[in-house]
């Protein structure tokens, strides 16, 4: 019996049902059917999943996802629509029928379609079962993420080739040609770069100077010279959907002794907690003991210094569960984690340092390939 089955059993329902284009993540993993029109998931108790789509979207749908696929003339939806003109109420009915039962969704599931939903059916919020689920990542999933982090990682070689010709002067950096480098420079050539590998780059970040004190601020304008510039890259596979997450700080030029001495405890701190990543191990206790790592350096947690929780799960969404942070809980086989220590101080900077890496029994395995760069 998979997870849905048994969450159903649990619940005393009679389907798990899902709602919403493939930007929602849930629906996405579900069906693996990319649409920018809602579809919806049904999946009755011990039987496989169908996602009902426009009709123009069933030869595609069928191609793309391993659901049962019907139109939504077949599912009812138009017929209800002669006796209930609202569609949002037609389409609530249309799931109740479908159904025929009680109905399980997600916390992400419309409000207002589950409110139409209980006119017919009782509805019940599953809070983790999706979540849980998605954090297991099977080997075809890995492989797909594997994928996504070489995107990344040609993309971060792109952009450190870009800042490695920009001479430092004076406080900026400044090209062959004679023009002063910008965040926007890299960031553009990053995109380009992901773009050649099937990928999209969302909010990409590319920060220098005193920018790198706030987390995950963007970066805009000149880049600085003989400062930090952390390289923040997570990219989707436009095909697959799956991410990959990957963070350098680098300096071209001389680094000062503060973020000197901050990147060799933030390289430190990341190389402690994948001597304790493995299976059965606990979010919050790697959390912790970086924590404690930093603390007995002389950094603090709030409101400067390590600022945020050591990872996260990647997967279909580029954060996602387990967490590694003071919520964390036991870590299990299958988990793709990130491991992403920083420290952030104003008027100093900050520095990152973020791999990705695959849970198992004996350990992890690590995705990431990118070495460790500082000074360039």
């Amino acid at each position: 019996m998979n997870a849905l089955d048994q969450a159903l059993v649990s619940t005393g329902s009679r389907a798990y049902a899902a709602y919403g284009t493939s930007s929602d993540a849930n629906v996405r993993y579900l069906t693996s059917f990319r649409t920018s029109d809602p579809v919806i998931y049904l999946k009755r108790l011990n039987e496989e999943g169908l996602i009902v789509v426009p009709a123009m979207e069933v030869e595609r749908a069928a191609l793309e996802s391993p659901c049962t696929v019907i139109s939504r003339a077949d599912a009812g939806f138009f017929d209800i629509l002669k006796e209930e003109p609202d569609p949002l109420k037609a389409t609530g009915r249309m799931i109740a029928d479908l159904a025929g039962g009680s109905i399980l969704v997600p916390p992400e599931f419309p409000f207002g379609l589950a409110q139409a939903i209980s006119s017919h059916q009782p509805i019940q919020l599953d809070l983790d079962t999706l979540s849980a689920m998605r954090s297991q990542k099977t080997l075809s999933e890995i492989g797909m993420m594997r994928e996504s982090q070489a995107a990344a990682e040609d993309a971060l070689e792109t952009a450190l080739a870009l800042i490695r010709r920009a001479k430092p002067t004076g406080e900026l950096l400044v090209t062959p040609e004679g023009t002063i480098l910008t965040s926007e420079d890299v960031r553009y050539a990053i995109h380009a770069t992901l773009l050649r590998h099937g990928c999209r780059g969302v909010d990409t970040i590319v920060a220098s100077g005193d920018e790198t004190s706030v987390v995950h601020l963007r970066g805009t304008g000149s880049l600085a010279a003989n400062a930090p510039i952390i390289i923040d890259i997570f990219p989707q596979n436009e095909e697959t959907g799956y991410f990959a997450d990957m963070t350098r700080t680098v300096v071209r030029g001389e680094a000062s002794p503060e973020i000197r001495e901050m990147y060799a405890v933030v390289s430190d701190a990341k190389t402690l907690a994948f001597s304790l990543l493995r299976s059965g191990a606990d979010g919050s206790a790697l959390y912790r003991a970086v924590v404690s790592l930093f603390e007995d350096a002389g950094y603090g947690t709030e409101p400067d210094g390590f600022v945020h929780s050591l990872g996260h799960g990647v997967g279909i969404e580029v954060h996602e569960a387990p967490s590694l942070s003071t919520r964390g809980g036991p870590l299990a086989a299958g988990n793709v984690v990130t491991i992403e220590p920083g420290l952030y101080y104003p008027g100093i900077g900050g520095v990152r340092i973020e791999d990705m890496a695959l849970v198992t029994d004996g350990g992890y395995e690590r995705i990431t390939r990118f070495p460790e760069v500082f000074c360039i």
